[in-house]
């Protein structure tokens, strides 16, 4: 359906529940027809009319509170530009036909916002769920009490339904602010000069599952040299992310100045052991040098770098492994392995989101990841990455944050 053909006008009077709208002054400016019906009153009995005129406490009952806490909410929502749902309210309404007479009702109200561009609150939705009938009812099933506590569950049960809601959005803004977070604080490509290169970051499904997962590529002094990294932090979200970017910035400073990645390592663990959320951190760093055709590595815990060679042979680089960054109390040196590669070879390093699975032995993953690899090496890094991607991450999406970078040799 075309947006613009909607009457909003006529859906908003035919909503199944009572609906009014206030102004911040809490003046009526329109209600639905089941809001007038169930409360008895005409739209030229409300529009432009105080809501408390309309509906003032029960003067002749001291203990009536409905419409002061009805206030209190509203203004709450004014001040805070949230929605507030009500515990369930005992109202006196006076009947229209019947001036100077109450009569005693039962409404679950919520109220929301609607929010301008500058994000002041322009009109208060105020919803009302009618549960009179339900406290009067009297049956062998119950007595009025209850009614009073069936209906009390049921207002709870709202209450929970929306504090999830606002839980939900809120996640969904910590994890935009993470994403953003985490974007700026990865490098660009550029920064490995005239090689070509192809980085990807791809986040975890699902609102709470931003994590740590990073990249680094740096030019390195003395010849044609690059570092190139890549980690994962434990952990969800903006404080996940920011100890990412910690993390990062210190390997990057770090390997420029390193003599080789095991060292750059033993700075970066030391590193690690203070800064909080950096426990259990994982990284693997490697030296490229393009003059002497070698790969220098170290791993603190990360799955294996893979090289794979013009012929389409697949060499996982797995002998200077070692446990994870801050994992000893004591920093111990850490190992380094290097190897050889000839033109036209591709390194290729990744977090554990393209290769682990639940209730699968990651030795699975790596096959499929070589698999993909042999398939696919002739293209370049980035098609190649992309072709990665495709085939190993589920098609809804993965649980665990992947980054991948693709660098041809």
């Amino acid at each position: 359906m075309n947006e613009t053909a909607i009457d909003y006008t006529a859906v908003f009077q035919a909503l199944p529940g009572m609906v009014a709208l206030l102004t911040p002054e809490l003046v009526y400016v329109d209600a639905n027809e089941e809001f007038l019906r169930l409360t008895g009153r005409k739209r030229q009995d409300l529009v432009g009319r105080h809501l408390f005129d309309v509906f003032p406490d029960n003067p002749n009952d001291p203990t009536a509170t409905g419409m002061r806490n009805l206030e209190a909410s509203l203004r709450r929502v004014l001040a805070t530009g949230e929605r507030d749902t009500m515990a369930l309210q005992r109202y006196d309404v006076e009947c229209p036909d019947r001036p100077g007479e109450w009569e005693e009702r039962y409404w679950s109200p919520v109220n929301a916002p609607v929010l301008g561009p500058d994000g002041q609150v322009l009109i208060l939705v105020h919803r009302v769920e009618e549960v009179t009938e339900l406290i009067r009812a009297r049956g062998p099933g119950g007595s009025t009490r209850t009614r009073v506590l069936e209906a009390e569950l049921y207002t709870r049960a709202r209450e929970l339904q929306d504090l999830n809601e606002r839980l939900r959005q809120a996640h969904a803004r910590e994890r935009e602010v993470a994403l953003v977070l985490q974007e700026a604080m990865l490098p660009a490509r550029r920064q490995v000069g005239h090689h070509r290169a192809a980085v990807r970051y791809r986040p975890a499904v699902g609102a709470l599952n931003v994590c740590g997962d990073w990249y680094d590529l740096v030019d390195l002094v003395g010849g044609d040299r690059i570092g190139v990294s890549v980690g994962d932090v434990v952990g969800h979200g903006l404080a996940a992310a920011g100890v990412m970017g910690q993390l990062r910035s210190a390997l990057s400073a770090t390997s420029r100045v390193a003599e080789g990645p095991a060292q750059a390592l033993d700075v970066l663990g030391r590193y690690a052991h203070v800064v909080d959320g950096a426990e259990s951190a994982t990284a693997v760093t490697t030296f490229i040098d393009f003059d002497r055709r070698t790969i220098t590595y170290s791993s603190a815990g990360h799955p294996p770098p893979a090289l794979v060679h013009p012929d389409g042979r697949v060499e996982f680089l797995d002998r200077a492994t070692d446990p994870p960054l801050d994992a000893r109390p004591d920093p111990v040196p850490r190992p380094q392995a290097d190897t050889t590669f000839t033109d036209g070879s591709t390194l290729v390093l990744y977090t554990d989101g393209l290769v682990e699975r639940r209730r699968e032995d990651i030795d699975i993953g790596l096959s499929r990841l070589a698999a993909a690899l042999t398939r696919h090496r002739t293209a370049d890094p980035e098609p190649l990455a992309d072709a990665v991607l495709s085939e190993l991450l589920p098609p809804g999406g993965a649980t665990d944050d992947t980054a991948l970078i693709v660098v041809r040799l």
